[in-house]
């Protein structure tokens, strides 16, 4: 479903929605994956994933406008590139929510870039923050696509293991 997102022309920054521990990061590293394997679509081949660490841009900022600035940064560089599908985590840090200082003016960034389709990015959060703070900002909802990230039945559980299970034994 999110390779399904990310290739359409329109609403293509996907959202994850779950709650904490369903696996949201794990949907975006098996992402990730699958695109260094080549196991998507063409329109994905030949991007590569980030993570965007709001912490870090956030950290040392002393003065208004630093972390804007550092921002800005990230986000040129990504537009120069275009081959880049950012992953947010906490994707309601962005619209302010206990977030550190500068979060708010994170969210008014990014959306004219979002709605230019000058940024691709996977969002995650839980269904209660996303109510709260991305339904609640019509412009920023407008430019993600929901999509509900359950638990794992326990075949799937039992896959996900075997999957990591030369991980473990490595150690």
């Amino acid at each position: 479903r999110v390779m399904q997102v990310l290739s359409r022309r329109t609403k293509n920054n996907p959202v994850l929605i779950g709650e904490p521990g369903v696996g949201k990061t794990a949907v975006v590293e098996g992402l990730a994956q699958a695109i260094v394997h080549g196991d998507v679509p063409e329109t994905l081949k030949d991007k590569q994933l980030y993570t965007l660490d709001l912490g870090s841009l956030v950290a040392g900022s002393r003065y208004r406008g630093d972390f804007e600035e550092r921002l800005k940064k990230v986000l040129k560089e990504i537009n120069t590139r275009g081959d880049i599908i950012l992953f947010i985590d906490e994707l309601h840090t962005l619209v302010g929510a206990g977030a550190a200082e500068g979060a708010i003016d994170a969210a008014s960034i990014l959306k004219p870039k979002l709605a230019r389709g000058e940024l691709q990015t996977i969002g995650a959060t839980t269904l209660d923050e996303y109510r709260k703070y991305i339904e609640k900002d019509a412009a920023l909802e407008r430019r993600f696509q929901p999509v509900q990230v359950g638990e794992p039945t326990v075949a799937h559980t039992i896959e996900i293991l075997k999957g990591l299970r030369d991980r473990y034994e490595a150690h």
